[in-house]
C-alpha cells in the first residue's frame, strides 16, 4: 500500500511559492505541487485564474465571518474538500461543469444528512 505514495513522483511534493495581489498587496503561498495542479483544476472550471480563485476564496471566507488566518492550510482544505466531493458523487467530475453553478445548498444539505446518518447511536 504505502508504495503508492512512497515511489509517486517526487515533483508532487515539492513545495513552490506563488506571489499575487489581493486587495492591492502582494501576498504570498507556498504549496506543495499538488495542491497547485488541484487548484489549477477548480479555477479552470469556472474559467477563473488560480490568483483570481484565490482572491474569491479569501474574500468570500471573510464575508462569511470565518478567520482564514492561516490561509496556506484553508486552501490545501480546499483542494482536499473538492477531491472528496467529487469522490463520493456530490460534485460531477466533468471539467466543463462549472463549479459556481452547482446548488451549493442542495450539496452541502446532502452532506448533512449523510454525516446524520452515519453518527453513532448512543
Amino acid at each position: 500500500m504505502c508504495q503508492l505514495f512512497i515511489d509517486a513522483d517526487p515533483a508532487l511534493w515539492a513545495s513552490h511559492t506563488r506571489s499575487f495581489r489581493m486587495e492591492g498587496m502582494v501576498t504570498s503561498v507556498r504549496l506543495e505541487e499538488l495542491f497547485w495542479r488541484t487548484l489549477e483544476t477548480v479555477s479552470e472550471r469556472d474559467e477563473l485564474t488560480v490568483p483570481q480563485l484565490l482572491h474569491r476564496l479569501y474574500n468570500e471566507s471573510l464575508d462569511a465571518g470565518h478567520d482564514v488566518g492561516n490561509f496556506t492550510s484553508f486552501l490545501r482544505v480546499c483542494c482536499l474538500r473538492y477531491l472528496d466531493l467529487q469522490l463520493r458523487g456530490l460534485i460531477p467530475l466533468e471539467a466543463h461543469v462549472n463549479l459556481s453553478l452547482l446548488p451549493a445548498q442542495d450539496i452541502l444539505s446532502l452532506e448533512q444528512k449523510a454525516r446524520a446518518e452515519n453518527a453513532p447511536k448512543l
